[in-house]
C-alpha cells in the first residue's frame, strides 16, 4: 500500500507553526524577567505576544489532536506529560491549561491596566 498522506512533521505549514512558536518562546522567556520595568507600551505589547503565543500553541495542539500521524501522537504524549512538570496533577485537561493560562495573562493585563504590578 502507497503511503500518500505526508506525515504531519513533514508538513510545510506544521514546521513554520513550530518556528513561530519556538521563536515566540524564545521572546518571551528573555523579556520576561525585564517586564517590571519595561514601558507601558513595551508591557502591552509582551502581553501581546503572550496572547498570541497562547492562540498558535492551542492550535497546534488542536491539530495534533485531531491527526493519526505517529509523531503528532508522540508531541501530545510529550506535552501531556510536561503539564506534570508544570506542577499540574495528571487530571488537568490541556483545554483547562489553555484557559488557565489565558485568565493568567488577562489577569496580567488588568494589572498593567489599573497600574498594579506590584500586587502581583
Amino acid at each position: 500500500k502507497r503511503e500518500s498522506v505526508m506525515s504531519f512533521m513533514k508538513s510545510a505549514q506544521v514546521r513554520a507553526a513550530l518556528v513561530e512558536i519556538s521563536e515566540l518562546q524564545e521572546k518571551i522567556v528573555s523579556g520576561s524577567m525585564k517586564f517590571p520595568t519595561m514601558s507601558i507600551e513595551e508591557q502591552y505589547e509582551h502581553i501581546s505576544d503572550l496572547e498570541y503565543l497562547l492562540e498558535k500553541q492551542r492550535n497546534m495542539y488542536a491539530r495534533i489532536s485531531l491527526s493519526d500521524d505517529p509523531d503528532a501522537k508522540e508531541m501530545k504524549e510529550d506535552i501531556e506529560a510536561s503539564m506534570g512538570l508544570l506542577g499540574l496533577q495528571q487530571q488537568v485537561d490541556a483545554g483547562d491549561l489553555f484557559k488557565m493560562m489565558h485568565d493568567t495573562i488577562k489577569r496580567l493585563r488588568e494589572f498593567v491596566e489599573k497600574n498594579e504590578l506590584d500586587n502581583l
